[in-house]
């Protein structure tokens, strides 16, 4: 197990593109970190310059207390599983797991002892120990190449979106699976996806990225009821909070949230009321506070999970009641995804999978305000 500490790290490919902008990440010894973030972010980049495989343009990478800007991968004391395997094609999975030690000089004996205790982890049998890779299923060759990385016994394992060529059920499977390794090595483990779920249900602590930077370091939980900006709060969460344009309006003693509709009017636009102790809360302090946003621009944002169906909500007057069309109805068994349009706008509801909607029927729907976000619509920060 080890520390990773990336301090400034910048990478700037031929070109002038900036891969990786000034980072600063303080992974714990044995943590589980997930970097996410969509494609072009660099996420990988960022992995690549950990494992050595990337030259680090500036900055200083250390694990376990260790400078290793200058070393190369084989001596960093790290393991890679990457996307595509990367198993060697012409030799079984036994003497793929193997090969990293045989190159090491370990005695033979010792090889076997730590490929036979791999393979009790992941539940390799030895009929798929004798197989060569082309003969095995996706999820038996990432259960290899994941065999291959612990038998290292490195200090930091690092995993290259290792699912992504997976089918939906070995996904699922495989994310167990990972982690429950890390619970029974109690390695240091980080992690790169481009899946918000991955994310989610994997990692200690989740990085998100964008453009080379980093936007929010935390907690899942806190990362998904807290997001620092507007990128964060659409990108975590499925499917992303939806979001509506407006303005802060201070009428007599009451807050309003006003949509901005693209001519200006206000036909048809949403008004939602905002009472004092939301006012606070969105001003960050009191409602004193919370006038000084009025007549900004601001983006309202709310969850799915937070607009309900008014049959089901045990107190009906309990938020801003809409009534709105439904488009789209996506049926997912346990709940439902509702496209619904208010004339003015669409938005996306989650309601039980028992609740009888049908494309074009007329919803009464509940915003539960307790649970919005206001973003500043000029730096896209939360109003905290």
């Amino acid at each position: 197990m080890a520390k990773v500490v990336l301090e400034n790290i910048s990478k700037i490919f031929p070109g002038g593109v900036k891969a990786v902008d000034n980072i600063n990440l303080d992974i714990k010894d044995g943590e589980f970190v997930v970097l996410v973030g969509p494609s072009g972010c660099g996420k990988s980049t960022t992995l690549r310059m950990i494992a050595g495989l990337e030259e680090i343009g500036d900055g200083t990478i250390s694990i376990d207390g260790r400078i290793v800007n200058d070393v190369p991968p084989q001596n960093r004391d790290i393991a890679m599983v990457f996307q595509n395997y990367a198993l060697y094609p012409h030799m079984t999975a036994y003497k793929n797991m193997a090969f990293g030690l045989m190159l090491r000089k370990y005695p033979k004996a010792e090889i076997d002892t730590r490929i036979r205790e791999a393979a009790e982890i992941l539940d390799i049998t030895d009929e798929q120990l004798r197989r060569k890779p082309k003969e095995l299923s996706g999820g038996q060759r990432q259960r290899i190449a994941l065999g291959r990385a612990i038998v290292r016994k490195p200090k930091a394992f690092l995993f290259d979106e290792p699912l992504s060529n997976l089918d939906a059920r070995l996904r699922v499977q495989m994310r167990a699976e990972i982690s429950k390794l890390h619970n029974r090595l109690g390695s240091t483990m980080i992690y790169v996806t481009h899946d918000q779920i991955e994310a989610m249900t994997m990692g200690d602590r989740i990085v998100v990225m964008k453009d080379g930077a980093i936007q929010q370091v935390d907690e899942p939980i806190p990362l998904y009821d807290h997001p620092h900006n507007l990128f964060v709060a659409g990108f975590i969460g499925s499917p992303p909070m939806n979001f509506i344009n407006g303005a802060i309006e201070q009428r007599q003693k009451a807050f309003w949230f006003v949509e901005k509709l693209a001519d200006g009017s206000r036909n048809g636009a949403l008004s939602v009321r905002i009472d004092e102790p939301q006012a606070g809360k969105v001003a960050g302090c009191t409602p004193n506070s919370f006038r000084g946003w009025a007549g900004k621009p601001v983006v309202f944002g709310l969850r799915p999970e937070d607009i309900n169906d008014r049959r089901l909500v045990v107190d009906p007057d309990s938020g801003y009641c809409a009534s709105a069309m439904v488009e789209v109805v996506e049926p997912m068994g346990g709940e439902t995804y509702l496209c619904l349009s208010t004339g003015s706008h669409s938005f996306m509801a989650r309601t039980t999978g028992h609740d009888r909607v049908r494309v074009n029927q007329r919803l009464d729907v509940v915003f539960n305000m307790s649970k919005c976000h206001f973003f500043d619509a000029q730096t896209e920060k939360t109003i905290t």
